[in-house]
């Protein structure tokens, strides 16, 4: 079963423009086209579609979406390169989520940083000082 384009897009949850540039980039591959020129997508490139998209959620580039695709697709990528990849993403992902703690941790204290939330500037207010310096008093 071939799709169109907007079809794709319906099913993938993913825009028209962004499918064309993934073409461009070769993340996906060119579709095969009728003889009017309209381009004709197989189910694959749907599901291609919706893991680059999941991908895309969790956090990873374009380029580590690559790096994925490629060993799905058997590239020239060895196993090495995988485990070193994804030693290289935990390590990314450990410092995000250590940095969202402390964010957690900021808002968390933030409510109890100033007196008198209505009567206070904004120049004066302790949750603007508190964000910026990261301390609260």
């Amino acid at each position: 079963m071939t799709l169109q384009i907007g079809e794709v897009a319906k099913r993938s949850q993913v825009n028209k423009d962004t499918i064309r540039y993934y073409e461009r980039l070769g993340i996906i591959p060119e579709p095969k086209r009728t003889h009017s020129g309209y381009r004709m997508y197989t189910e694959e490139i749907v599901e291609r579609l919706s893991f680059i998209k999941r991908m895309k959620e969790l956090g990873f580039t374009l380029k580590e979406v690559e790096k994925l695709l490629g060993v799905v697709d058997k590239d020239e990528s060895k196993c090495s390169d995988v485990i070193e990849f994804s030693k290289e993403k935990l390590k990314d992902v450990q410092v995000k989520i250590r940095d969202l703690q402390k964010v957690e941790k900021m808002l968390k204290e933030l409510h109890t940083c100033c007196d008198a939330p209505n009567e206070t500037d904004i120049y004066k207010c302790k949750i603007i000082e508190t964000t910026l310096t990261g301390k609260s008093e």
